[in-house]
């Protein structure tokens, strides 16, 4: 137990260059205290003591500003930084060596019972304000942009931009027009533009039609 709380502590100094002493992270850093409040909640929810579970869920959340189910499964050196709004919901699993910024979200997109919410791999890094919904896999060494919106599985060692998420680099090279595709979501506005455009095209054609047989009748 105290051996992972030493490791707990040793993260937030390797991955947050403003530690100054191991008083002011016991003390100042609520990503920290959210995460050992998880581990209490988890043994609870784990031993179909799921109410208290909840209970001391929701006291971290009152605590921290983090929401972390308590059944979500969390590796080891998960590190959340600032933490404010930060969102894990029930069935996310985080692997070992993550870092969450604030107002991350690891949501769900069904209302169904099962897994639908994300599974993330090692070593993976998501940006402040980022959303990846549904039962999603981000692969190992991953880094998802700050604000990106990610609804498709990510390939390991690739970095996520955008609305909806898109591969801009894997294993460091950019990758092809197939992988900037990725997430592609239908765009309302786009369509709509496009059956109007549609609809133009048709009334010149209709316009010309109808010049053309004018000109043939006065040409009588």
């Amino acid at each position: 137990m105290f051996k992972r709380l030493k490791e707990d502590i040793e993260t937030v100094f390797e991955r947050d260059p403003a530690a100054r002493s191991i008083l002011e992270v016991l003390l100042c850093y609520p990503g920290l205290h959210a995460v050992w409040f998880h581990r209490i909640a988890h043994w609870f929810w784990t031993h179909n003591l799921k109410l208290i579970a909840r209970v001391i869920s929701h006291f971290s959340r009152w605590l921290t500003g983090i929401e972390i189910h308590p059944g979500a499964k969390i590796g080891r050196r998960f590190f959340i930084d600032h933490g404010m709004g930060v969102v894990i919901g029930e069935t996310t699993e985080i692997g070992n060596d993550v870092t969450l910024y604030h107002q991350v979200t690891l949501g769900g997109t069904s209302t169904k019972k099962g897994k639908r919410h994300p599974t993330i791999g090692n070593n993976v890094v998501i940006g402040a304000g980022a959303k990846v919904l549904g039962p999603v896999k981000i692969g190992d060494n991953c880094k998802i942009g700050a604000n990106s919106v990610v609804i498709k599985d990510v390939p390991p060692n690739s970095t996520v931009v955008g609305i909806p998420g898109k591969v801009v680099r894997r294993e460091g090279i950019k990758p092809t027009k197939v992988d900037l595709e990725h997430g592609k979501l239908p765009d309302p506005i786009m369509e709509s533009l496009k059956q109007m455009l549609d609809i133009i095209h048709d009334l010149e054609l209709e316009v010309k039609t109808l010049k053309k047989e004018i000109r043939e009748k006065e040409e009588r």
